[in-house]
């Protein structure tokens, strides 16, 4: 549970959702995702250490550029967990479904 804590609370901020929006389309170097925001490179650096810390993000070194990917595990606990929802919910609209199919069935005793 500590793993999904530190990933919602990444993804708490707009800015970093729209960073990994971004990653998701490929790797970029903190000067390409500067281009995207109206902040500061030390601004999207801080937000992209939190994703760092949370796992969502891992940053290599090739020559002088840090480009940043995403790390699909990072989503993994996430995507577990989601899932469980999707099934308790799921679930739960078939009970409704069938409360309502028994509902609109015509009263056999008139």
């Amino acid at each position: 549970m500590v793993q999904i804590t530190e990933t919602l609370a990444a993804l708490a901020d707009p800015t970093r959702r729209s960073i990994v929006g971004r990653l998701a389309r490929g790797s970029a170097t903190v000067s390409e995702l500067v281009q995207g925001f109206e902040l500061t490179q030390p601004t999207i650096s801080a937000h992209l250490k939190v994703l760092e810390r949370a796992g969502l993000i891992a940053r290599s070194r090739v020559a002088q550029t840090r480009p940043c990917r995403l790390k699909p595990e990072g989503f993994k606990a996430l995507e577990v967990w989601l899932g469980q929802l999707r099934s308790v919910y799921a679930a739960n609209y078939a009970r409704l479904d069938q409360v309502l199919d028994e509902l609109q069935k015509p009263d056999e005793g008139n």
